[in-house]
C-alpha cells in the first residue's frame, strides 16, 4: 500500500514534539504535510501531501541538524495485517507492487520502535533480517556485499503485523540500528552523566573539531560539576578543569593533579586565568536562563567553545528549545565571529537536549 512519509524515530513521550519539528522545518520549506503521532509509540510520521516531494523531504536537512528524530527514513510503502506465513514473500510481494525508488539497494536494516512493546520485536527482527537480506539480494534489490555508499532499505515494524517500508540515504542518515549509539558506563567514572557528555563529543562534533576542542593540556570550565560525571571526560582527555559546584567532586578526580575544585555559584563564577578553551554546563535551571549564561560567556570571549544542557519543560519543548537557542544565536551573529551550532535530544539525555556551539573562525586553515 503505497504511504508517502517521512518516519522519525524518537525517544517515547517524545512524539508530539519530533511532530512539530517536522511540521516546522518542512512547513518553512514548502514541504506540506501533515503529522500524525501517538504517545509512548517512539516515532512519528510526516505524510507528504505531494508523493514527488520524498526525495526532497528526506534531503532538506540531515538527522544530525534536527533535534528530536533520531534517525529519518523515507517512506514509500505501508503494510497492515502481515500474515505469520512467510512474512518475507509478503514483504517482496509489496516491493514489486510499489514503485521502487531506487533499483538496488546497499544494506538493509529492519527495526522496531525503542519502547517496552517495541523491545519485544528485537528478537523477530534480528531473525527476520537474514532470511530477507538473502531474498532481496537474490531479487537484485540488494547488493551482493553491503555498500555503506548506496541508499539503505528500512523495514520498520511497529508491530507484527505492520511495518513501514522505507530508505535513508548515506549523507542524511544516522549510521546507527534505531538511530541508537549506544555507550558503555566506564566503571570508574563517578556518575552515569558522564555518557550525556560522551554521547555529545561523540556524535555532535566531528573529529577535527574533537582534536581541536579537546587538546591535552587545554583549559576547561564545568559548572554545576558535582560529582564530576563531565569533568571525567574532560580529564580523560587531558585537559586542566575548573569544576564549579557548591557539593562535592569524586576524591578519583582531585587525585588526577587537573581539576581544581571551586564552591561557588555558577552563575556567578568567572574563569582564573580570564578565559578556558571550553565551557560545559549540566545545571539544573531554566532554560532561558542557561542559555543566556552561556551567551554571556561566549560574547565575553571567557570561552572558545562551548558545550552544555537545556532542561525541557513538560509541553512546549520544541518551541522553549528553539526560542532559546534563536536569542542566543541573534547574540552570537552580532559578533564578528563565525560559530557552529547544533541541538540535539541524544539518547543519553532525558529531559533535556544538548547544544554544541564550537567557534570555528578558529579553524586550522
Amino acid at each position: 500500500m503505497s504511504n508517502t512519509s517521512v518516519l522519525a524515530y524518537c525517544r517515547p513521550g517524545y512524539e508530539n514534539d519530533t511532530a512539530n519539528e517536522l511540521t516546522t522545518r518542512y512547513g518553512e520549506a514548502a514541504i506540506y504535510g501533515y503529522p500524525v503521532s501517538k504517545k509512548q509509540s517512539g516515532f512519528a510520521l510526516y505524510h507528504l501531501y505531494d508523493d514527488t516531494q520524498l526525495e526532497n523531504a528526506i534531503t532538506q536537512f540531515a538527522v544530525s541538524q534536527s533535534i528530536f528524530p533520531r534517525q529519518l527514513v523515507a517512506v514509500f510503502c505501508a503494510m497492515k495485517d502481515i500474515e505469520k506465513d512467510d512474512r518475507v514473500g509478503q514483504v517482496l510481494e509489496a516491493l514489486k507492487e510499489g514503485e521502487l525508488p531506487y533499483s538496488t539497494f546497499g544494506a538493509i536494516d529492519v527495526e522496531y520502535p525503542d519502547t517496552e512493546d517495541g523491545k519485544t520485536l528485537a528478537k523477530f527482527c534480528r531473525k527476520f533480517t537474514v532470511p530477507l537480506r538473502q531474498a532481496l539480494r537474490k531479487a537484485g534489490w540488494l547488493t551482493a556485499k553491503e555498500n555503506a555508499g548506496k541508499p539503505k532499505l528500512h523495514i520498520f515494524f511497529e508491530s507484527f503485523e505492520n511495518c513501514f517500508i522505507g530508505y535513508t540515504l548515506p549523507n542524511y542518515a544516522s549510521q546507527d540500528h534505531l538511530g541508537i549509539c549506544r555507550l558503555k558506563f566506564p566503571s570508574d567514572a563517578p556518575s552515569r552523566s558522564t555518557l550525556k557528555l560522551e554521547d555529545a563529543l561523540v556524535n555532535m562534533l566531528s573529529s577535527k573539531q574533537q582534536t581541536r576542542v579537546l587538546r591535552s593540556g587545554g583549559r576547561a570550565v564545568d559548572l554545576g560539576a558535582c560529582p564530576g560525571g563531565w569533568t571525567y571526560q574532560l580529564v580523560k582527555r587531558g585537559m586542566y578543569v575548573e569544576a564549579i559546584d557548591n557539593g562535592l567532586i569524586a576524591d578519583s578526580l582531585m587525585a588526577t593533579g587537573l581539576v581544581e575544585h571551586h564552591a561557588a555559584d555558577g552563575f556567578a563564577y568567572k574563569p582564573q586565568f580570564g578565559r578556558v578553551d571550553l565551557l560545559v554546563c549540566d545545571m539544573i535551571e531554566q532554560p532561558d536562563r542557561v542559555a543566556k549564561l552561556m551567551g554571556d560567556w561566549l560574547v565575553k570571549y571567557w570561552a572558545t567553545h562551548a558545550i552544555f544542557n537545556l532542561k525541557l519543560p513538560m509541553k512546549r519543548r520544541y518551541e522553549t528549545v528553539t526560542q532559546a537557542i534563536s536569542l542566543l544565536v541573534s547574540r552570537l551573529d552580532a559578533l564578528n565571529d563565525a560559530f557552529s551550532v547544533k541541538v540535539r535530544h541524544l539518547y543519553h539525555d532525558r529531559d533535556e537536549v544538548t547544544v554544541t556551539i564550537i567557534r570555528t573562525s578558529e579553524d586550522e586553515v
